[in-house]
């Protein structure tokens, strides 16, 4: 059985309680949070903030909440073939809430080479359910379940 992947998550909040999702550059339609792995011997929010500097070209955030629990999605078997040269079965996250402190002009999808998402916006964090692909779905449901309280 193959392993899962470690990985953080995280749900950036602006001011407005809003959520930030891009839309995947190598998936037209596909939406997500920021996410990625976490590096050997690094801290969670080190790498919290690692991929939101690769992946939205800021780090201008502020940590809330680290997720005791960590959850896990399998990928579908033509997605796991083609990641990680089919090394692991999915991931295992763990998530994280953070407070956006930018502005948006901050944010900048072509800071790290190759970029990770072709567009971006601001959405409420129940709306995010419809834009991510369904085998993410379930881990966003609980996502939502356990980070409701911070959206109000």
């Amino acid at each position: 059985m193959l392993p899962y992947r470690p990985c953080v998550g995280i749900l950036l909040f602006n001011k407005e309680g809003r959520v930030f999702v891009g839309e995947r550059i190598d998936t037209p339609g596909a939406w997500q949070m920021p996410q990625g792995g976490i590096d050997a011997d690094e801290d969670i929010r080190a790498a919290a903030l690692r991929e939101l500097r690769e992946e939205i070209g800021t780090d201008k955030a502020e940590i809330i909440r680290i997720l005791d629990k960590k959850l896990r999605y399998d990928l579908p078997e033509p997605t796991r073939s083609k990641l990680w040269n089919g090394a692991y079965r999915g991931q295992e996250q763990t998530w994280i809430a953070a407070r956006f402190q930018g502005q948006d002009q901050d944010i900048n999808l072509s800071a790290h080479e190759p970029p990770e998402f072709s567009n971006w916006q601001w959405i409420k964090l129940q709306d995010t359910i419809e834009l991510i692909v369904p085998f993410k779905r379930e881990t966003y449901r609980q996502v939502i379940e356990m980070f409701s309280d911070i959206s109000q």
